[in-house]
């Protein structure tokens, strides 16, 4: 019975990630089922939801970096950044290489500031931005670090088209990398075509398309390496092991005294029984001395 995993589906494009978590609520008959990042409804790829007590993992899950492919069309800005949007301006590109698309692309690479695109669902005083955007309000520019670590050409320009890939930390807007982009080149530019194939250390060739996942679930079929059990999800911390004595105590949300301790105060810890079979996630809120003996604090806890 799958109650409480990690499941990698395949997003088809025209549906939002909302749409998917209601698909994949009624196939696996559980209520409980949370998503690790959204996907716009043009771009296609990899989701990660939790199911069932896994949903308490979602917040530690959601900060994981992704990868991108797709392609850039440059001539032409939109009011939404991608092609889903209204033409607002059209300049002519035709002395653009890829040498030049390529050496602009590098100039995003590293810590950058980025503005959320108007239409995006980001709140402002509890309203949506494509909300004010689409009944011609005004919309703030929220501006905020992010980390782009590649941003580069995967092949050569077709016309007006660039095919890319980028990995970035989570909340960076692509859209708003194209849209940037265009500006850099001088021509302007939207985000023709996006597909995610990785978050953190999941890939998309593990995932299932909501079709197949119906399928499959349908003839009471395994979903293969698209589900990973509560015990099997990796999370962004060191593992901490615990004897008989500390599991009890970390069950009944009791502090446990750890030696050797592989982390510093404050720092996240996945707490394991012996059987590798996860008890829940903990913080150390006191290290002792020099020797690696650290209090660790059980925060969440699977009975």
């Amino acid at each position: 019975m799958m109650r409480d995993g990690l499941l990698l589906v395949d997003k088809d494009p025209g549906c939002t990630s909302h749409d998917v978590v209601q698909q994949v609520r009624r196939l696996l008959g559980q209520r409980k089922i949370g998503h690790c990042g959204t996907l716009d409804p043009g771009a296609t790829g990899l989701l990660t939801l939790t199911a069932g007590k896994a949903t308490r993992l979602t917040r530690f899950l959601v900060r994981a970096p992704k990868v991108y492919e797709g392609w850039i069309r440059f001539g032409i800005t939109t009011d939404t950044y991608d092609a889903a949007g209204s033409v607002v301006e059209e300049q002519p590109c035709g002395e653009l290489t890829r040498s030049a698309a390529g050496e602009a692309m590098g100039g995003f690479v590293g810590t950058c500031e980025q503005a959320a695109p108007p239409y995006s669902a980001k709140k402002h005083r509890g309203v949506r931005y494509y909300e004010l955007a689409r009944r011609g309000e005004e919309v703030p520019t929220a501006i905020k670090p992010v980390e782009v670590f590649e941003f580069e050409p995967t092949g050569e320009l077709r016309g007006d088209l660039l095919p890319f890939r980028a990995s970035c930390s989570s909340g960076t807007y692509v859209r708003s990398l194209a849209h940037d982009l265009g500006r850099a080149v001088g021509c302007g530019a939207h985000l023709a075509e996006l597909r995610r194939t990785q978050v953190g250390p999941f890939r998309l060739d593990r995932a299932l398309s909501v079709t197949e996942l119906e399928r499959r679930v349908g003839e009471s079929r395994s979903l293969g390496d698209a589900w990973l059990t509560l015990d099997e999800i990796p999370l962004p911390f060191s593992d901490l092991v615990a004897d008989a004595q500390q599991e009890q105590r970390i069950l009944h949300g009791q502090t446990v005294l750890v030696k050797p301790l592989a982390g510093q105060e404050g720092d996240w810890v996945k707490l394991l029984n012996r059987r590798r079979q996860l008890l829940g996630v903990g913080t150390v809120i006191e290290t002792i001395g020099s020797r690696g003996v650290g209090v660790v604090q059980p925060r969440i806890v699977f009975q």
